[in-house]
């Protein structure tokens, strides 16, 4: 069922007696110099309608998507000018929500004259269906034209993926074995607005649902395609059913990247606690809604709202004012689950023990509790390689954006390239919401996009801040030697 399983197993071997990092977490207040030595700061380009994701092309273009905007753009680094390549009308994307344009994808031959100038993006579009999730969500496939500079010949390689308003997660990316690799987040199911929907990250897809079509279990899971959406031959058979579905128990996975060796890292959006660094393997659960982090019933018990005494109907979502589990609903500890496929993450941002406060008075004032909690809110995860201009000592890392925190953790990874080390660094603060980050091809150079509006621990003392330094931009960090 696994792939390169003996290397897998001895990787996992390995990371299952590693320490969750810094313990107790660091305070959102915690001093973060705003560029580390050698380090320069300035604004690519701005005015950007929430980008989502952005990679780096072949000719060097940064390219992106936007969620509200509902476009994609090329920019160039050099000068910051922006060219739209597309617009999708037909992208249905709610107001203060995370449906949208999201994911984004360049074909490993775009530009290199074999015929495949494919550009592969995700979206969310009406179904028609009415309800709490009236919204589907759809991978497409451009074909991008390098006379006119613009994206044509659509085809919607799948369509028929869950949406909603909450955790759309959306990584869209190509594999080193030419397949795609797409993150869809438990939907924001057991929480606010969902707080009465069963959480179904757990729920594996049947082969009569596979044969019809029928993608709804598909919440929660990263999926493995082909280039033109069916699935796989070598895909994972999972409790008797091979499907699209490459691992399971997924909260949200905004960020994923292959490292050169060939390692799927995803960063994984926590609840209260326990943001999570994962490695991915087929076929492999990740725990969700049962585990947060490890399994250590440290802070963290699934409360089933789903299954409230009497009806979830009256129960509000305690997170929201910073109260209790009310009683009545049904909690289960970390312990009493187990699937012989379930895998720890790498590490955690951060573990706490069950004496940990979530009422922190900082944010107690604008009822922003979660902008206190131990978690860093990571929206990407970038593969810093180095190179001739790149930072010295900064081969192999992992490069983390964070949306709570105004912050890029570096987390340094063995000379394979397999494991962490040591504690996250915090680098480039700022009172921004980090979206995406890339990387040049040479290491100088940091580009981040940010985020147009929302909430961050980054005010004084860790007080949650509101008015971003650069909404909607893309920011460029630039190396050019100690100083």
């Amino acid at each position: 069922m696994h792939r390169n399983g003996l290397a897998h197993t001895l990787i996992l071997l390995l990371a299952a007696s590693a320490p969750a990092w810094a313990e107790p977490p660091p305070p959102t207040g915690t001093k973060v110099a705003p560029l580390p030595p050698g380090f320069t700061k300035s604004v690519l380009a701005s005015g950007f309608a929430n980008p989502h994701n952005m990679v780096l092309g072949p000719d060097g273009q940064l390219w992106l998507t936007e969620q509200t905007g509902k476009r994609v753009l090329r920019v160039d680094p050099a000068s910051g000018q922006k060219t739209v390549i597309a617009t999708i009308d037909e992208v249905v994307s709610s107001d203060k929500a995370q449906d949208g344009l999201l994911g984004l994808a360049l074909h490993p031959d775009l530009l290199r004259k074999r015929g495949r100038d494919y550009v592969y993006v995700s979206f969310s579009y009406a179904s028609g269906d009415g309800g709490a999730f009236p919204n589907r969500t759809a991978i497409r496939r451009y074909t991008y034209d390098a006379k006119t500079g613009k994206l044509g010949a659509p085809k919607d390689v799948i369509k028929g993926l869950p949406s909603s308003h909450d955790h759309q997660s959306a990584r869209l990316l190509f594999g080193p074995d030419q397949k795609l690799y797409y993150s869809i987040g438990d939907q924001g199911a057991n929480q606010m607005t969902y707080l009465c929907v069963p959480n179904q990250a757990q729920v594996l897809p049947s082969a009569a649902q596979v044969r019809a079509a029928d993608w709804s279990a598909y919440r929660g899971k990263i999926l493995r395609l082909n280039q033109d959406g069916s699935i796989p031959l070598d895909n994972p058979v999972i409790h008797g059913v091979k499907s699209h579905v490459y691992a399971w128990g997924i909260r949200n996975t905004q960020g994923m990247v292959f490292s050169p060796a060939g390692q799927l890292f995803a960063t994984e959006q926590g609840p209260n606690t326990d943001d999570e660094l994962n490695l991915i393997l087929a076929g492999r659960n990740y725990g969700w809604p049962n585990v947060a982090g490890y399994k250590d019933n440290a802070a963290y018990a699934y409360a089933n709202y789903s299954k409230a005494e009497g009806g979830c109907e009256g129960v509000k979502d305690p997170a929201l004012n910073g109260a209790s589990v009310p009683p009545g609903v049904p909690v289960q500890k970390e312990s009493a689950w187990s699937d012989p496929d379930f895998v720890e993450p790498l590490r955690t941002f951060y573990t706490v023990d069950n004496s940990f406060s979530f009422k922190d008075p900082v944010c107690a004032e604008n009822s922003l509790y979660y902008i206190c909690w131990p978690t860093v809110a990571p929206s990407s995860v970038a593969y810093y390689k180095g190179g001739k201009a790149g930072v010295p000592g900064w081969e192999n890392s992992l490069l983390i954006g964070s949306l709570k925190r105004g912050t890029i953790y570096r987390v340094r990874l063995d000379p394979a390239g397999h494991l962490p080390l040591g504690d996250a660094e915090p680098l480039f603060r700022s009172v921004n919401r980090y979206r995406d980050v890339v990387v040049s091809a040479d290491g100088a150079t940091i580009y981040v996009a940010t985020d147009v509006e929302g909430s961050l621990g980054t005010g004084e003392n860790g007080a949650p801040a509101s008015k971003l330094e650069n909404p909607g931009a893309i920011l460029v960090f630039k190396y050019s030697g100690a100083r």
